[in-house]
């Protein structure tokens, strides 16, 4: 993101996300799953709050013992092989499809995914495994909210991000064209000229 607004605004100071931690009405959120790495917020100096969008719970049935058994693929191929081996097979489904062989792109996903040991990874599947529906809480934001997506998101696209922002008084939904789940690596300059644009009017 170089010197973009975003890299400005991720030097802020962080702490992660509780629980129990619920949004301020009053000031303005916006959404963001550029890994899906950890729960997080970031507060910014301007009062923005960022916050990861697994807004809902893993489904029942069949669909969510799927879920279960690919991310626990994932976890072991992590510690047995490493985590550049998992994330070789990861990586795919998570970004345009048109950019699958964009070596660069691929490369500086993994590079810096693998800065984290398969023991967190393990952990982060956990959470998401019992993450709980959060919807309540969508429905408190009271303030200006973004929720960005890439149109060819296949894990967290636009149709998710359309029951959030239906869910939300305040929002504007921007959908990012030719983009996968890696918007901020994948479009950074349409991410950030899509943040700033927001930025100025809440």
């Amino acid at each position: 993101m170089g010197r973009s607004i975003l890299s400005r605004l991720w030097r802020s100071r962080s702490y992660a996300l509780r629980p129990s931690d619920s949004p301020s009405p009053d000031i303005p959120w916006v959404g963001a799953s550029p890994l899906k790495y950890t729960a997080w917020r970031r507060k910014a100096s301007s009062g923005s709050r960022f916050l990861n969008t697994g807004s809902f719970a893993r489904p029942a049935g069949e669909a969510g013992e799927e879920e279960a058994r690919k991310r626990a693929e994932l976890v072991a191929l992590a510690k047995s092989q490493g985590m550049p081996a998992m994330l070789r097979q990861w990586l795919p489904p998570m970004i345009d499809s048109r950019r699958i062989h964009d070596t660069a792109l691929g490369n500086a996903i993994i590079a810096m995914m693998s800065r984290k040991t398969p023991e967190i990874f393990a952990a982060q599947v956990k959470a998401l495994l019992g993450r709980p529906d959060a919807s309540a809480v969508l429905e408190q934001i009271r303030c200006p909210a973004l929720l960005l997506t890439g149109r060819e998101d296949g894990w967290s696209g636009p149709a998710q991000h359309s029951a959030m922002a239906a869910k939300i008084a305040a929002s504007q939904l921007v959908i990012v064209p030719d983009c996968g789940h890696m918007s901020m690596l994948e479009r950074p300059a349409e991410v950030s000229a899509a943040l700033r644009t927001w930025l100025l009017r809440a």
